[in-house]
């Protein structure tokens, strides 16, 4: 019979090895789950903007200015 893999990675926030099926997986404990959240809920975490976004806002103050 062919054996089950478990899939072994790294708890996010303190980097102890957490296998795969855990309760709290990613997490090695709930102690990091709660982190975990607590670093998104205080706005620790941020997910960037494209650059473009960032070139045509510029570009949108230049032209606004320029009329």
């Amino acid at each position: 019979m062919p054996r089950k893999r478990t899939l072994k990675v790294r708890c996010p926030i303190c980097k102890k090895v957490v296998k795969n099926g855990a309760d709290e997986f990613p997490f090695c404990s709930q102690r990091c789950r709660t982190i975990d959240l607590g670093k998104w809920a205080s706005g620790g975490y941020v997910i960037a903007s494209p650059v473009r976004d960032a070139e045509e806002a510029i570009q949108n103050e230049n032209g606004d200015q320029e009329e």
